[in-house]
């Protein structure tokens, strides 16, 4: 069940504090549409209804409906092969995006699962939606990436990969940030 796949990510995502009750999104693609989270959604507790199907290429009825990151997530899909997509905002990532050209784990989940994150848009401010082109290019040659003083922008086959991404990365920033605190 498509449902099923949204709210098991979407609850592991609040639980872990990596977005607040309305921010974050995630998406699926089916062929030439996706599947993504309503426009300011409670990921922590999604229905079916909390899904909007939209045109990967083209607007229509829905897309009002649909995060304001849906650019983002329309240009991912046309660069990269991935399927799914989950946008974030883990703390101690943002937290280092501030300071960070980029994010090169030291633990060794992190450095095998993700060698390095970029830090896109260092040292300007984006707001949503922004940056979509940017976003998916980087993604062409990274697991996730990091967009200065916002959020984590991961793709993978399948919403739980894209959430494996999320949460290695947060661990790596979390234990990166306690480093620099012993310095």
């Amino acid at each position: 069940m498509l449902i099923s796949q949204f709210q098991t990510v979407g609850r592991d995502l609040c639980a872990r504090g990596l977005v607040s009750s309305h921010s974050g999104n995630l998406s699926i693609k089916l062929g030439e549409r996706l599947c993504i989270t309503h426009r300011s959604s409670m990921l922590g507790c999604l229905e079916e209804h909390d899904l909007v199907e939209t045109r990967i290429n083209k607007n229509d009825r829905f897309t009002p409906l649909a995060s304001r990151e849906l650019a983002v997530h329309r240009a991912v899909y046309k660069r990269t092969p991935a399927s799914a997509i989950v946008h974030a905002h883990p703390a101690y990532a943002v937290t280092l995006s501030f300071s960070e050209q980029e994010i090169i784990p030291c633990d060794t989940e992190g450095s095998l699962l993700l060698s390095r994150v970029p830090v896109l848009s260092f040292g300007t401010t984006v707001k949503p939606g922004e940056c979509a082109e940017e976003i998916a290019d980087a993604l062409t040659t990274h697991k996730i990436i990091l967009v200065r003083g916002h959020g984590s922008f991961a793709a993978g086959q399948l919403l739980e990969e894209a959430y494996h991404y999320t949460t290695a990365l947060e661990e790596s920033c979390r234990l990166l940030y306690l480093l620099k605190a012993l310095k």
